[in-house]
């Protein structure tokens, strides 16, 4: 069973910066889209960032852009998320998905994978 694993994370002060990293363990990495999801008490998941795995223009969602980086390395079928100039507002649990569309970042919804999750905190 192809899995996700989530590393990185932890607590910083605002304007800080931290790094995540996401290896994709199946053996199917390319003409995917692999990248973050984060959710907050009481707010909804919001998608934060995603690559295709071939290339291209990654995806930002708005309240990131010119903040986070993500990145592949595809030898390691692996995605980083670097997050820089960091808000109290980027506070929230970060889940690594992979999906065949990049449908559920645009519009929310289930992504074909999952990561088990890692706490980023943002202190001001």
């Amino acid at each position: 069973q192809a899995q996700l694993v989530e590393s990185g994370g932890g607590s910083v002060q605002a304007g800080g910066s931290l790094r995540l990293s996401c290896k994709y363990t199946g053996h199917d990495y390319y003409e995917k889209w692999m990248g973050y999801f984060r959710q907050a008490p009481g707010k909804e998941r919001e998608g934060v960032a995603a690559i295709f795995t071939r290339g291209g223009t990654p995806y930002y969602a708005d309240s990131v852009k010119d903040r986070f980086t993500i990145s592949q390395d595809s030898a390691k079928s692996t995605v980083y998320l670097q997050m820089d100039s960091l808000k109290p507002e980027d506070t929230g649990i970060y889940y690594c998905a992979l999906d065949t569309s990049l449908d559920p970042w645009l519009n929310g919804g289930a992504s074909d994978y999952w990561g088990q999750g890692t706490q980023v905190t943002v202190s001001s």
